[in-house]
């Protein structure tokens, strides 16, 4: 990593300390669903998912919290492009791509905090993981890997989108998906036209690994297929913002 990049990085780190708006709301929303599921649903929901509901819903408004943040990073890098930014770059003797770059990754430094946040919060709300310290480092590791995949995802969305608008709607995708997995009812419980979309989508197998690794059971085949989700994702996410913004570059 250049000097560069880690001056990109802390650039858009300092950028969303300044946006307390979308900062607040990264965090207050995912820990505002958490209080709702656990305190007000959390009795009626207990019994359909056979245990402690804080235990069920706890990994999938992680992944809600941590897909929300993630894509925020449509907007900034719409606004770089957007905005003149990448081009001033393009006069220096420094590679523009860098921006794209410290986006990503302070990204996956700040909703890893955030994560972290809600799940105090679900440990004050009656979260009790057993995670041996390697189930630990697996859960630090899965969600390190889905933002990153979720941010490439938004940064792909932020090039390709027309106006500030656009490139704020994937939000509302990433905030949408969790609902239509089983972050907070088993797959059984939806319509039936849903339940075989719900079971196999890439946010419910991530969601299945992360309770199992927070609770030491068998995870080797949800793992599998996550990761190989992940790496589709990932790969195609980044080779589609790599080209968009060359294809920014030529305009």
């Amino acid at each position: 990593m250049s000097t560069a990049e880690l001056v990109f990085t802390k650039r858009s780190v300092i950028h969303s300390l300044r946006n307390l708006d979308s900062l607040v709301t990264a965090i207050i929303a995912p820990v505002a669903i958490m209080l709702l599921f656990v305190t007000v649903f959390g009795t009626a929901l207990g019994g359909a998912v056979g245990g402690a509901y804080a235990d069920y819903v706890t990994p999938g408004v992680m992944l809600l919290c941590a897909g929300f943040g993630a894509a925020l990073t449509a907007t900034s890098v719409h606004t770089d492009v957007s905005k003149g930014f990448v081009e001033r770059l393009r006069t220096m003797p420094i590679r523009a791509s860098g921006v794209i770059f410290g986006h990503v990754l302070a990204s996956v430094l700040r909703n890893l905090v955030s994560t972290a946040i809600v799940m105090l919060v679900a440990v004050a709300l009656g979260f009790r993981p057993t995670a041996s310290p390697v189930g630990w480092l697996g859960i630090a590791a899965l969600l390190a890997a889905y933002i990153l995949v979720f941010t490439l995802i938004a940064a792909a969305w932020g090039l390709a989108a027309r106006s500030v608008d656009s490139a704020g709607m994937f939000s509302f995708v990433a905030l949408f998906l969790p609902y239509l997995s089983t972050a907070f009812i088993p797959a059984g419980s939806l319509p039936g036209f849903l339940q075989g979309f719900a079971a196999h989508q890439p946010v419910t197998l991530v969601t299945e690994s992360l309770r199992g690794l927070a609770t030491g059971a068998p995870v080797a085949e949800t793992l599998l297929w996550s990761g190989l989700w992940l790496a589709a994702l990932g790969g195609g996410a980044a080779f589609l913002a790599a080209a968009l913004f060359r294809r920014a570059a030529r305009r």
